[in-house]
């Protein structure tokens, strides 16, 4: 379990309403304090949050944090790293679940060959069937991509071209290549903590080249805490820190930056608009 950090709503200054694309609220790391941590980030100013169910038998206990807070809503997928020992996800259990209203998105889904490349076959068939739910439902598609990028690229490409869809590159840390087939597909790239550090210069840039309106903000909370909270669990909260980075990545302020991104979610994420 990550460390929790100690956090007052007042630290990550006063920040203009934001949301928190990608999270992890149902994860052991917020037992303890669940309720003040989705408090606390409603004080720092994150109007909205979405909490991602990764492993479909967990789904009713994702969708009722959701229910609980208004604020959060949910999606729910399959993660690439869970296929293999998950039963095979069908494109009717995807569609049942979306007709919860506070369901707004397919995934996480996607290709993961960093630890589980054994299993890219079935990742890949996964990645069809959950791109064929986004479809059906027309909710947007939450790809998690790791050491994958051909693959992830050609699949998309080959999908969108079957029949369109939207999507999120969520936590996006891949290759300037792979955005671009994402940026021409009409996707959008989400800046994780990871676009924080001092050392991702070459990720900031690759953000940098993205017309804004195709920008999202996102914590993958408890992971990936931006400075100053790195090493700690990461809350939603701290999408404050992530977005001060990114207004300074694109040369704006962090009011036009929040503004922007809010646009953006409520484009991509239509149910929670």
């Amino acid at each position: 379990m990550i460390r929790p950090t100690p956090v007052d709503a007042h630290n990550v200054g006063d920040a203009p309403p934001l949301v928190d694309a990608h999270c992890h609220l149902d994860f052991a790391d917020f037992d303890d304090e669940r309720d003040a941590v989705i408090a606390r980030a409603q004080a720092a100013g994150v109007t909205r949050m979405v909490t991602i169910c990764t492993k479909l038998p967990n789904a009713p206990r994702v969708a009722a944090i959701a229910r609980a807070h208004p604020g959060v809503f949910w999606a729910a997928g399959v993660h690439p790293m869970s296929v293999a020992d998950h039963a095979p996800v069908t494109v009717d259990d995807l569609v049942a679940l979306a007709q919860d209203p506070r369901m707004v998105g397919i995934g996480e889904t996607g290709l993961d060959y960093h630890y589980t490349a054994e299993t890219k076959a079935a990742q890949q068939d996964s990645l069809r069937i959950h791109i064929a739910a986004c479809r059906e439902t027309r909710l947007p598609l939450i790809i998690h991509a790791r050491d994958a990028d051909d693959d992830m690229a050609r699949i998309l490409t080959e999908e969108h071209a079957a029949g369109p869809f939207t999507c999120m590159m969520h936590c996006f840390s891949s290759s300037p290549a792979l955005a671009q087939a994402a940026l021409d597909l009409g996707f959008y790239l989400s800046m994780s903590g990871i676009a924080a550090f001092p050392k991702s210069t070459d990720l900031r840039a690759i953000f940098a080249s993205a017309p804004i309106e195709r920008i999202l903000i996102e914590t993958d909370s408890p992971y990936l805490a931006p400075p100053p909270h790195r090493g700690r669990r990461n809350e939603p909260a701290f999408v404050a820190h992530t977005a001060q980075v990114g207004a300074d990545t694109f040369g704006m302020s962090l009011e036009a930056f929040a503004a922007a991104t809010s646009a953006n979610f409520d484009r991509l994420f239509w149910k929670a608009a």
